[in-house]
């Protein structure tokens, strides 16, 4: 039976069985979770308005994944990439006075890894979410390059398609693909290089042992103990401020002044998750009822041997729910 023949319950049943991995495939086109929601949803409406140019179950995967494509291709055009402090701008000094946010739709998103699990499990078979093509590290990159150059080298080295089949998903030439493939693993090459983070971490004791740590001196406001767990060059960020730090001392002081500054111990609690394959919290401020601490945000922590080389914290509560984590925590609970 062709796809077309089906009625809607089949056909919707079907297709829900790509949304996670087509999710996974949009976050990492477009950066930020929101924006994956509203490119699955299209395509998977215009996958049911188009049903009669599906010709048969097994060509399904393909043509939804070249709709998503083309569809935030289309949306990309109207819209700047998305980055993170340390791709924005120089290095701040922690004497400078903090910037004021930058609250456009500019900032990268962590991703919940509880989808890619899901996804995986749905299609082992396929590198959907190989773990190293999720890092935060990998997206922070792959949004350096051109929005099409991008989509090239997702669909050749992260999902495996052929370059004919990619020429055709983007309605170009295989020469093309294989010159844009070649720019965007040069450029992927070269800036991997110069970061200062890894696309790998051990999920053994010894790193157990650092997040353990990296808790108790958040929960304690021990700026020693937590710079300690710091590498010499390690980077510190907290977007929507555009502003990032570098090093061990830079950090401290602007640590000192701002998240632990006066009598902070109690006022933050962290919860672990997982973001885009590596170690994450979910981040709680202390209210005004003391008792009481409410989302802040999605705090990414990327390691290098063990050892810390960057904290990110994306200040949006918004993000912890996505994270299935609670919107607030009791001082009995937390």
């Amino acid at each position: 039976m062709r796809v077309s023949d089906w009625d809607q319950t089949a056909f919707v049943a079907q297709i829900e069985t790509y949304r996670r991995e087509l999710h996974v495939h949009c976050y990492r086109l477009m950066g930020s979770i929101q924006d994956a929601d509203d490119m699955v949803q299209e395509t998977l409406l215009r996958a049911w308005r188009r049903r009669e140019s599906i010709e048969d179950l097994s060509s399904l995967r393909p043509w939804l994944y070249k709709v998503a494509t083309n569809i935030c291709l289309d949306a990309l055009k109207r819209r700047p990439n998305r980055r993170v402090p340390l791709t924005h701008e120089a290095a701040s000094a922690a004497t400078e006075p903090i910037p004021q946010e930058i609250n456009d739709p500019i900032w990268l998103e962590p991703y919940p890894d509880a989808p890619l699990l899901a996804a995986d499990e749905q299609h082992p078979e396929d590198v959907v979410v190989a773990r190293e093509n999720i890092t935060l590290a990998f997206i922070v990159v792959l949004h350096q390059l051109p929005p099409r150059q991008r989509a090239v080298l997702l669909l050749r080295d992260v999902l495996d398609w052929s370059t004919s089949e990619v020429a055709a998903f983007l309605d170009t030439t295989i020469p093309a693909v294989k010159s844009a493939l070649h720019r965007a693993r040069s450029i992927l090459a070269a800036r991997r290089i110069t970061s200062n983070t890894d696309l790998s971490w051990e999920d053994d004791r010894t790193t157990a042992a650092q997040l353990s740590a990296y808790i108790a001196a958040w929960e304690t406001a021990d700026i020693d103990a937590f710079v300690r767990l710091l590498k010499d060059d390690a980077t510190f960020s907290m977007p929507p401020i555009p502003a990032w730090y570098r090093g061990r001392e830079a950090i401290r002081a602007l640590v000192a002044r701002t998240v632990f500054s006066g009598h902070a111990q109690g006022r933050w609690r962290l919860l672990p998750t997982r973001a885009n394959g590596q170690p994450a919290f979910g981040l709680y401020s202390q209210t005004e009822n003391r008792s009481v601490y409410a989302a802040y945000g999605i705090q990414v922590v990327t390691l290098v041997n063990h050892v810390i080389s960057d904290v990110i914290t994306f200040r949006d509560p918004s993000l912890v729910m996505r994270f299935g984590l609670p919107r607030s925590l009791s001082e009995q609970t937390s």
